[in-house]
């Protein structure tokens, strides 16, 4: 099959989340764990990502695709980025993608497999992710406390019109399928939301988010209320690093209706740092 290639998608990149309590995005902080400055956020590359996929496929991806995402190397501020991509593969079941995000010298920082099924997504069954509150009080993350955690504690976001506005002006997206009040909600902030399942039921370090495989199981627009439900599934260590996975379930609507599956690996304590 003759490679069909998508447009490449050229920015670069800002730190997005230099305010946030995850000290990864601080330069200091990261050049004590021995990076070169601060990481620009997993969410944020995902944006990146995602941009030539739904530039060429629209509401079909945004409501069905799947996605894979790795982040291999980091991205600093300033960094150009360039994000390329193709079809892998072409059958009657659907289409295959592979993406890659890469900085000025052709290094690669970030890679995704994509898919577009040709049929409706596979459901998930509902009652085996129960929303509860988050904690008033986080505990400080170990091994212990999140073996402890039966289910996570729910956020709640309203995607208005203000908050779609910031957010894509975070992540420099101007894809029109995302603006006004019909537009279409950012699949990177499903990505925002996992990120907050986990640091609004434990109080972290600096930390890095390390990979997610997300599932489209439906429409999801302005003015929709996420609630993004969900439980650990597993934990595990990997040369000093304590990685965590979530797995998490983005429902809308007083009657709830499943908008995304997301598994979603973070390493939530690094080595300590060199003196």
């Amino acid at each position: 099959m003759p490679t069909e290639t998508l447009p490449d998608y050229r920015i670069t990149a800002r730190n997005t989340s230099k305010q946030s309590e995850n000290l990864i995005h601080d330069d200091a902080t990261a050049r004590r764990y021995g990076f070169a400055g601060a990481l620009v956020p997993g969410v944020t590359v995902y944006a990146y990502l995602t941009q030539p996929l739904v530039a060429t496929f629209g509401t079909a991806w945004l409501e069905r695709g799947t996605a894979t995402v790795r982040f291999v190397k980091p991205i600093l501020e300033g960094n150009a980025v360039v994000v390329s991509g193709s079809v892998s593969d072409r059958k009657p079941s659907g289409l295959t993608l592979s993406l890659t995000a890469r900085v000025d010298g052709g290094e690669e920082c970030a890679v995704m497999s994509a898919t577009l099924p040709a049929g409706l997504p596979t459901p998930v069954n509902l009652l085996a992710y129960r929303e509860t509150p988050c904690p008033d009080t986080r505990p400080p993350v170990s091994r212990d406390v999140l073996l402890a955690i039966k289910d996570l504690g729910t956020p709640v976001t309203r995607y208005d019109e203000a908050l779609a506005r910031e957010f894509l002006d975070k992540v420099d997206d101007a894809l029109p399928i995302y603006q006004g009040t019909d537009g279409r909600v950012h699949p990177a902030y499903y990505l925002d939301q996992a990120n907050k399942a986990l640091r609004g039921n434990v109080q972290l370090g600096p930390w890095i988010h390390a990979s997610s495989t997300v599932r489209h199981l439906g429409r999801a627009g302005v003015g929709d209320t996420l609630h993004t439900r969900g439980r650990i599934r597993s934990l595990y260590e990997k040369k000093g690093r304590e990685f965590v996975e979530l797995d998490l379930v983005v429902v809308s609507g007083d009657k709830p209706r499943p908008i995304a599956h997301i598994l979603h690996t973070a390493i939530y304590r690094l080595p300590a740092p060199s003196a």
